[in-house]
């Protein structure tokens, strides 16, 4: 680095995300020296992090969804801010801030514009729709400096679909955009809760759980999931199903007959939104990752570094979390037969959970610990800005 702190502008749309997903890596970043400033819609979940970290923070109105004149408005209101800031380097994730940062760091002539990308939501459009959003992406790689993506599949397939040279586009080691922080998903420092978690859910020390964290929406795969355990449950077999995330009524809802169930099936636990995911995956023997489209799952890492194996869907992101017949198993999307086929296997089997349970945190512990990932994507950062200097 420069004599000074390269001054980098991290942006993403939803304020939780910095909590969620990056916290540590901005800590990281820090600590490396970079001076930081955080940018995304109001939110309490900002002004937390940027006092916990002490950096400085601006709020942006942003939807997720596509809002022309909205979008247009907070492209305007970040333009001008952002003329009057002297970043080295914008760094974006999530597709709204993508586009608008790549739009108004390019207008704004940031020397080093880098944007993450993190799974395509028009992988399961069609249409005028699909069109529309991949343009999108193809706009945020056009006026990027560089781009990563936290997969080798997703990079694989945003490159087959014509959305960026490839020369544009990594991936850092083995995948993911923060890894995870294995002393907090570290399953001994945790097992105490088992007991306890499972008390406070009203669920039996000897019961198979099967636990999934995250949003409860239709594309993370719910309806199969909720489908699967029903089918479990006529099997008189003895299992939880533990639903840890808050559900979204407006975007992508699960299904009226999913919802039934949910409320109706004792066995079926629903909890919302955690800032402690581990304490539930302490309780849980298996893990659930169902999901139509992914760019990678940070959740499939942190349940592997708590020693727990994963049943996910045969996907972008989640061929690379995944390690099929090692680590967990893979089943198709949308299919809750398969889906209870391979929980039904892992659920009767303790041997087999052990030993895939075993070689996923040896697998989180050797590809996906946050130091090393954070480490990576800070080198990225300084290697590209050393370069815009050079005038490469």
């Amino acid at each position: 680095m420069k004599d000074r702190p390269i001054r980098l502008c991290r942006v993403v749309t939803v304020p939780l995300t910095f909590k969620v997903l990056y916290w540590n890596q901005l800590r990281f970043f820090k600590e490396r020296g970079f001076k930081i400033t955080l940018v995304s819609s109001p939110g309490a979940e900002l002004d937390e992090v940027a006092r916990d970290l002490d950096v400085a923070s601006h709020a942006i109105d942003m939807a997720r969804e596509p809002t022309p004149w909205r979008d247009l408005k907070s492209l305007s209101l970040f333009s001008r801010w952002l003329k009057q800031q002297e970043f080295d380097v914008i760094h974006s994730s999530t597709p709204k801030a993508g586009l608008i940062a790549a739009l108004a760091g390019w207008r704004c002539r940031v020397p080093v514009r880098v944007h993450t990308y993190t799974g395509q939501v028009w992988m399961e459009k069609k249409g005028l729709s699909r069109l529309l959003i991949k343009t999108m992406d193809a706009v945020i790689g056009r006026l990027s400096t560089y781009c990563l993506t936290d997969s080798r599949s997703q990079r694989l397939f945003l490159i087959n679909n014509r959305v960026i040279n490839k020369d544009k586009l990594g991936v850092v080691g083995a995948g993911s955009v923060a890894g995870v922080d294995l002393s907090r998903f570290n399953p001994i420092h945790w097992e105490a809760e088992r007991v306890i978690v499972r008390r406070e859910c009203g669920i039996s020390p000897t019961s198979v759980v099967i636990c999934y964290i995250g949003r409860l929406r239709a594309d993370k795969g719910i309806n199969e999931l909720v489908s699967a355990f029903q089918q479990l449950s006529a099997q008189s077999l003895d299992a939880d199903l533990l639903l840890v995330g808050p559900p979204e009524y407006d975007r992508k809802p699960v299904s009226a007959e999913t919802m039934r169930a949910m409320q109706a099936n004792p066995r079926i636990h629903v909890s919302g939104f955690t800032p402690t995911p581990e304490r539930y995956l302490s309780a849980a023997d298996l893990f659930c990752f169902p999901s139509y489209r992914e760019g990678f799952g940070t959740a499939v890492i942190e349940a592997a570094a708590m020693g727990v194996p994963v049943v996910a869907s045969r996907i972008q992101g989640c061929v690379d979390s995944v390690e099929d017949g090692v680590t967990g198993r893979l089943v198709p999307p949308k299919d809750a037969t398969a889906l209870k086929e391979a929980l039904f296997d892992l659920a009767t089997n303790v041997e087999l959970r052990r030993r895939m349970g075993h070689a996923a945190r040896n697998r989180a512990v050797r590809d996906f610990d946050s130091t090393l990932i954070n480490r990576q994507v800070a080198d990225c950062l300084e290697k590209l800005y050393r370069n815009a200097n050079l005038g490469y």
